[in-house]
């Protein structure tokens, strides 16, 4: 297997091209799918059963915790049947082919096991893999004309989402589904208050917020290969493999940022530190502090940390008007308020669990229906560009724009040295 998991150079969208979409200039649209999309699969919860004699053979790629979480999901969904999957880890594969009931010889171990997955005959992919390895995954299941359900963040680097970019528009071309699993815009209550902000009653925006917390996880120490750093989320801890915790964790505040703001910062300036005792593994800090600016003078300041300091889990969004503001949290609620006027709050009820639940029965809707606009890969794609924007300013500890970040168009180097194939 190749090296190169990041469809850099001539696979690549030309830099002009791509730099115009990351001005946000194809980012019109975005808030009337969500509008209509994302409240179509709100009521369809629960109720999507799939039509007599149609279920979709599904293949899965990556099959530890996440991967049997969410295999769960889609085997209670009830449309899809888990035909083929693979890990690369051999007992991993094994554990999750017992669970589901998938034939020994549909489960796949080693870094080509998603290969095997994709001839199989499945008519859809799920991966749920070190996001490091996703622009490769997703681009070679379109190629092989099978739908991707794929988990969050799209890429590590702009050479990965260049590629995921190509692949979503690929998809459309070719009448396939591809989904990227961001649970915060499905919830009916955030909904709500996205409808609000954009609706322009709190009044001009003076300054956004989002931030990202949590307790992190093991960083134990390197072995001869890195193998051992592509299980049980030590990956997160590795720039390359997870693009640091602003990325692997935080993508969700950014994610809900592009959705309710529909536009993306065009630099940022940071700092950033690694406080952990024993940083023995790798490379990410710990803390994050960054400022962006957008084309129009908003100031958005994100901060994020990852220590387990009982500090409570946080991914959330905030925006602020001279009279009123707005907030949604991944764990608690969302609501508005303005000054003397208006109010509302709601708690929010298992993002998690049931966003996702929403999202495969979107998926599914889309398989047998239409449309193929696919337009969570271009917010995904948005959405990670700033989130790599804020690692880059605060690794570099400078003001950082985004069209330096595109026109350097630097791959993440990635040492598959040892791994078995």
């Amino acid at each position: 297997m190749s090296g190169n998991w990041g469809f850099g150079g001539e696979d690549s969208v030309k830099r002009r091209e791509f730099l115009h979409l990351a001005t946000g200039a194809t980012l019109t649209g975005l808030s009337a799918w969500q509008s209509q999309s994302l409240l179509a699969q709100t009521s369809q919860a629960g109720k999507d059963q799939p039509p007599r004699g149609r279920t979709v053979k599904l293949g899965l790629v990556g099959a530890g915790g996440r991967g049997r979480w969410i295999a769960r999901l889609f085997q209670s969904h009830g449309g899809f049947r888990l035909m083929a999957l693979a890990d690369f880890f051999p007992e991993v594969a094994n554990q999750a082919g017992e669970e589901f009931g998938v034939d020994k010889s549909l489960r796949f171990a080693g870094l080509k096991g998603y290969r095997k997955v994709l001839d199989s005959g499945v008519e859809a992919v799920v991966l749920q893999t070190p996001p490091c390895f996703f622009p490769e995954f997703a681009q070679a299941a379109i190629e092989a004309g099978v739908h991707v359900y794929m988990a969050k963040p799209v890429a590590v680097d702009v050479p990965g989402c260049q590629a995921i970019a190509q692949a979503g528009r690929q998809a459309t071309a070719k009448n396939l589904v591809f989904l990227v699993d961001y649970q915060m815009p499905t919830d009916p209550v955030m909904q709500r208050v996205a409808d609000f902000v954009r609706s322009g009653q709190l009044g001009p925006l003076a300054r956004v917020s989002t931030a990202g917390a949590s307790g992190g996880h093991a960083d134990p120490p390197r072995g001869k290969t890195i193998a051992s750093r592509l299980r049980d989320l030590i990956w997160t801890n590795d720039i390359a493999l997870g693009g640091g915790s602003i990325i692997s964790y935080d993508i969700h505040a950014f994610d809900v940022a592009v959705w309710v703001l529909n536009r993306i910062p065009m630099a940022a300036i940071g700092s950033c530190r690694i406080i952990r005792p024993e940083p023995r593994g790798g490379d990410n800090p710990d803390v994050y502090s960054v400022v962006y600016e957008y084309e129009d003078g908003l100031l958005h300041d994100h901060w994020s940390q990852h220590l387990p300091n009982r500090t409570p889990s946080e991914l959330s969004l905030r925006v602020f008007s001279y009279s009123g503001r707005a907030w949604m949290n991944y764990y608690t609620a969302a609501g508005y308020e303005i000054r003397g006027k208006e109010q509302f709050e709601e708690s929010v009820q298992s993002v998690h669990d049931a966003g996702a639940a929403r999202n495969i029965a979107e998926f599914y809707r889309r398989i047998l229906e239409g449309p193929y606009d696919n337009p969570t890969v271009q917010r995904g794609v948005m959405g990670c560009l700033a989130a790599i924007l804020g690692r880059e300013a605060c690794l570099r500890n400078r003001r950082v724009t985004m069209a330096e970040l595109i026109a350097e168009n630097r791959k993440l180097p990635l040492d598959l040295t040892g791994l078995e194939e």
